[in-house]
């Protein structure tokens, strides 16, 4: 009578479980990729409402852009270069009249951030003088 698992067996079992292991560990990445793009959301939402208010009150964008919507450096600031408390850096552009471009850039660069993708970008263009119509543009599926 056979006692115990052959090598065989073993090494079979071994080999699934790598498998699984690594399925799993690549979800969980892109899991924790697409949280971090949720920060992205959030910031955006904001200075998109406080674009809209600039606008409303010039009729024009030229006031939307990072001095007058706190985009910069102090610790109250939504970020322009990367820091240890948020994962992109940030900036307003205004391609046309009327509009303004938000872009929001992943850091990589900080040791306790994850190095697994490149440095991404994500756009939000909006037209306000269409009524706010939004253009996202986000290939990484922030």
């Amino acid at each position: 009578m056979r006692r115990g698992f052959t090598l065989l067996e073993i090494l079979i079992v071994v080999i699934i479980i790598a498998i699984l292991a690594t399925l799993a560990m690549t979800q969980y990445m892109t899991t924790v990729e697409r949280a971090r793009g949720a920060e992205v959301k959030q910031v955006f939402g904001h200075l998109r409402q406080m674009c809209a208010v600039k606008f409303m009150e010039d009729g024009n964008t030229n006031n939307c852009d990072d001095a007058n919507l706190s985009i910069g450096t102090t610790a109250n600031d939504t970020p322009s270069a990367c820091r240890a408390t948020h994962h992109f850096s940030y900036a307003v552009t205004r391609p046309t009249t009327g509009q303004a471009r938000l872009q929001a850039t992943r850091c990589i660069a900080q040791p306790a951030k994850s190095t697994w993708r490149d440095a991404n970008r994500v756009n939000l263009t909006v037209d306000y003088a269409q009524g706010g119509v939004d253009t996202w543009a986000n290939p990484f599926g922030y």
